[in-house]
């Protein structure tokens, strides 16, 4: 009873019992005559044959075996009793030959195996399919079955990998039928082929099938390892052996995306040799490359360890995956690498500042609302300075409320210039818009001096707020102006003024940290914005930000299609709509702004009529 206490094995273990009561229930044990008993172990022995030989597919190495396409062909010629006897056969040699499988794996795949067969063959008579011969008269019946096994295969291995790796619903059946749904049913529609030529010729039919899927296996398999070989020399550094640029950003775009969906933490590093300008001036290139390589195999060597991705970002600068790996631990690890750096002597470089070979690096760590592997990239890069403006020979995490987060920045008042420069375009088209993006300027300014954020956070808030309905430039006129309520069409066509918005923004290099308020100053904490559908703190925080103070400003301002509300009803709204379309944390300090604005406008007016 031990064995069921998790999910995962009472799933199991209800698939085993439902296997092997279909397959003695349905199963009438009849004796066969001799012919009977040659085709139904020539056809294990071709089953077991082929398992041993798959077809191996590009680009990850799925496997892909034809099993079911000779399951399928015997059902269609010889039926249900013989086709369960040909996968009992094969089921005990392949567990008497892959002993090293643990015994409830062979169970659970005999048992769905059963479950497939027999209910794909009741869907097959239960459409007008009959046993024997193939004919064109069973077409419907054979694409129905085809499908209905296709679609148990899916089933019964997607409940396992969710059960067993708590992944959604969603995720796991999406990348299975992805993988899965053209190679495999490729091998179901080769069960007609199999059971035409078996028709006609019988057991020369069936050798006929395995050598041409053995063969296949064969050109295949060749085709896979020449496939990995090119790739690996495409995805790695010539010098060094190492990942390169191109390739580590391919791999940190699909773990930034797990480390988020399974909420575990994620640390990029970016290092750059110190001094190495030097030592190639003092030694020559020839030397330089080989002190390159030499400390790739120091680097390499030890984040294989700890199963980290390392790759050469370029010249003398190396970067580091660290899934599931924190901050602390990061640093721990990449201080330990440094002293061995500096340990470990390498021909020349006692002519260096430091007499020995060292690193500058940096740390960021991905968030849930980090936007895109840039931003974090562009957070390692500004800690890995700042590592060498103190000296070098450092590894720095990246600190948002440190100086160095600006250190690329303008100042704020040229890139107020600039912003104002690409606004200026609304004067002429629709004024609403440029007006109302002052106003949520004005109000970014206010609000931002009472919010902790660091310099660099208060500049993108207010010039974000400035230009962050910049893609309405793209809107009919007659769209933006239109009074009443906006037709279905022109209202997907005014929400592309995000999208819209960040490729205009994406033009200009200086302004390329605005985008995630641009793109996403739409997006509601409770997921049901847009563009993405973005939830909670999966949205950038600046972007969080900027929602309250741009819906505040368009429900107290007159637009064409929509009533203007009065400060007090849009306070009433915005609490209301609190933890659904805003982020709560932000919400009240708003409303304190707003009626601190408030009440000094009323007080002066009230001093204008004392005066």
């Amino acid at each position: 009873m031990q064995f069921l206490k998790t999910t995962t094995n009472k799933y199991l273990f209800l698939v085993s019992v439902l296997g092997f009561f279909t397959f003695f229930a349905f199963n009438d044990f009849q004796i066969y005559t001799n012919f009977k008993w040659i085709i139904t172990f020539a056809l294990a022995g071709a089953i077991l044959l082929l398992n041993h030989y798959p077809i191996l597919l590009p680009p990850k190495g799925n496997s892909l075996s034809m099993d079911s396409s000779i399951y399928l062909a015997s059902l269609f010629l010889f039926g249900l009793n013989l086709t369960l006897a040909v996968l009992l056969i094969n089921s005990i040699l392949f567990a008497f030959t892959q002993r090293k499988i643990v015994w409830w794996k062979h169970i659970f795949n005999f048992s769905s195996y059963v479950l497939m067969i027999a209910i794909s063959y009741y869907i097959y008579t239960l459409f007008g399919g009959t046993i024997g011969s193939i004919h064109i008269n069973n077409s419907v019946p054979y694409l129905i079955s085809l499908l209905t096994y296709f679609a148990l295969n899916v089933i019964f291995i997607g409940l396992f990998f969710i059960l067993a790796a708590a992944e959604s619903f969603e995720s796991v059946f999406k990348e299975l039928i992805k993988e899965a749904i053209s190679p495999y049913l490729s091998t179901l529609m080769l069960s007609l082929v199999l059971a035409i030529l078996m028709d006609a010729k019988k057991l020369f039919g069936l050798f006929l099938f395995t050598c041409i899927a053995f063969l296949l296996s064969l050109a295949f398999k060749q085709h896979f390892h020449l496939f990995k070989e090119i790739s690996e020399k495409a995805n790695k550094d010539f010098l060094t052996g190492l990942n390169n640029h191109g390739y580590f950003k391919e791999i940190l775009v699909e773990e930034v995306a797990a480390a988020k969906e399974n909420d575990q933490p994620l640390c990029v590093v970016l290092l750059d040799i110190d001094d190495f300008k030097k030592y190639n001036d003092l030694y020559g290139h020839i030397e330089g490359d080989h002190l390159l390589q030499e400390f790739g195999l120091l680097i390499k060597t030890a984040a294989e360890q700890e199963n980290f991705i390392v790759a050469r970002y370029g010249g003398e600068e190396f970067s580091i995956i660290m899934p599931n790996t924190t901050c602390q631990k990061a640093i721990s690890f990449m201080n330990e690498l440094r002293k061995k750096t500096n340990d470990t002597y390498y021909k020349g470089v006692e002519r260096l500042p430091y007499g020995c070979l060292s690193f500058s690096a940096g740390i960021a760590e991905c968030e849930k609302e980090t936007y895109n592997t840039s931003e974090l990239l562009n957070k390692a890069d500004q800690a890995m300075y700042s590592a060498k403006g103190q000296g070098k020979n450092l590894v720095h995490i990246y600190n948002q409320y440190s100086e160095y987060s600006t250190h690329r920045s303008l100042s704020l008042e040229k890139e107020l210039e600039e912003a104002e420069h690409q606004l200026r375009i609304f004067l002429s088209k629709d004024v609403y818009t440029y007006r109302h993006s002052k106003r949520v300027y004005q109000y970014a300014v206010d609000f931002s001096r009472i919010l902790t954020l660091s310099d660099y956070e208060r500049k993108t808030l207010i010039l974000g707020a400035l230009i962050h309905d910049i893609g309405k430039i793209e809107i009919p006129r007659d769209i933006l102006n239109k009074k009443g309520k906006l037709e279905p069409h022109e209202w997907e066509m005014m929400k592309m003024h995000v999208t819209w918005g960040k490729e205009i923004i994406s033009t200009n290099k200086k302004l390329e940290d605005l985008i995630p308020l641009v793109e996403l100053h739409h997006e509601r904490y409770d997921g049901n914005g847009y563009p993405y559908g973005l939830k909670g703190k999966s949205i950038p925080k600046l972007a969080r930000i900027l929602c309250i103070i741009d819906s505040f400003d368009a429900m107290t301002t007159e637009r064409p299609y929509q009533k203007t509300k009065t400060f007090e009803e849009a306070i009433i709204e915005l609490r209301t709509c609190s933890g659904k379309q805003f982020d709560p944390q932000f919400v009240e300090p708003f409303i304190a702004i707003i009626k601190q604005q408030d009440n000094s406008m009323v007080s002066h007016k009230t001093e204008q009529l004392v005066i």
